[in-house]
C-alpha cells in the first residue's frame, strides 16, 4: 500500500460504523492534486491498476461525504471511512476486475476491524442522491454483496413486506426523500442499474446527478424496494 497524507482532516465525533465507495473521474495522481485543490479528501483510493493509497488515517474525519443523509442520521464524514475509486466514466462503463479485488480486501478488512455491518457499505449517491451519482450505475454492488461486502436482494423477500407505499420504502432503507427523484434514482441505480441511461459527458453528469424526471417501465420496482428494504431489515 502507498501513502500520499492530505492535510485535510479533523478529529471524529463518533465512532466508525459505515464505509462510503466514492468514484474519481480520474487516475489517482490527478484526483489526489484536485483534492489537494479543493481541500478536500477521503481515507483510501484505489488507482486504475488497482493500487490501493492511502491519504488520510482511519482515526481521523477525513472530508468526503460533504452534506449527507442515512437512515436518520447527518453528517456521515463523522462515523465513516470514504474509499474513492478511480474510473474515468465516474462509474458509467465497468471498473476494472484489479481495483474490485482491491476493494473487497479493503472493506473486509475494514469491516472486521471495526465491526461493521455488511446494511452499512454505501455509496456516495446513497447518502446524497440530488448531489452525487457515483459510484455509477456500473458500480458492481451485486457482486460485492455476494462477498459480504453491501446488501443485495432477493426478488422473493417481497412477499414478506405489506407496504406499498414508495417514500416510506426508501425512506426505511435509509433514503432522504425531500428529493424524491433524486432518492428514487439513487435507489436505481444501486439496485437496478440496468434502467440506468448513461450520459457520455462526465462533467453533465456532476452538475446534474440525476434526470428531472423518473419515467421507465419496470413491474419489479416495487417489488424491489420491498425486498430491499426487507434485507435491510428495516421492514
Amino acid at each position: 500500500m502507498r501513502e500520499h497524507k492530505l492535510s485535510f482532516f479533523d478529529e471524529r465525533t463518533a465512532p466508525i460504523d459505515a464505509i462510503i465507495i466514492h468514484s474519481s473521474a480520474f487516475a489517482a495522481d490527478k484526483a489526489i492534486k484536485t483534492y489537494e485543490q479543493a481541500e478536500v479528501s477521503a481515507h483510501y483510493i484505489i488507482d486504475l491498476n488497482g493500487q490501493i493509497i492511502r491519504l488520510v488515517d482511519e482515526d481521523k474525519r477525513a472530508w468526503h461525504a460533504g452534506k449527507s443523509f442515512w437512515q436518520g442520521r447527518t453528517g456521515l464524514n463523522n462515523n465513516s471511512v470514504g474509499i474513492e475509486v478511480c474510473n474515468l466514466s465516474l462509474g458509467q462503463k465497468a471498473y476494472d476486475k484489479r481495483q474490485i479485488f482491491a476493494l473487497l480486501r479493503l472493506c473486509k478488512h475494514l469491516m472486521k476491524k471495526y465491526h461493521i455491518n455488511k446494511e452499512n457499505v454505501l455509496g456516495h449517491s446513497d447518502i446524497a442522491p440530488s448531489r452525487k451519482a457515483d459510484p455509477g450505475a456500473c458500480f458492481p454492488w451485486q457482486y460485492l454483496a455476494q462477498h459480504g461486502i453491501g446488501v443485495w436482494y432477493d426478488l422473493r423477500d417481497c412477499q414478506q413486506v405489506k407496504e406499498t407505499d414508495e417514500k416510506k420504502l426508501l425512506s426505511a432503507i435509509g433514503y432522504d426523500i425531500t428529493d424524491l427523484t433524486a432518492a428514487k434514482w439513487a435507489f436505481c441505480r444501486h439496485y437496478m442499474p440496468q434502467i440506468v441511461p448513461v450520459d457520455e459527458d462526465v462533467r453533465h453528469l456532476i452538475e446534474h446527478p440525476y434526470p428531472a424526471d423518473f419515467s421507465f417501465n419496470s413491474d419489479d420496482y416495487l417489488q424491489i424496494l420491498q425486498a430491499v428494504a426487507y434485507k435491510m431489515k428495516k421492514i
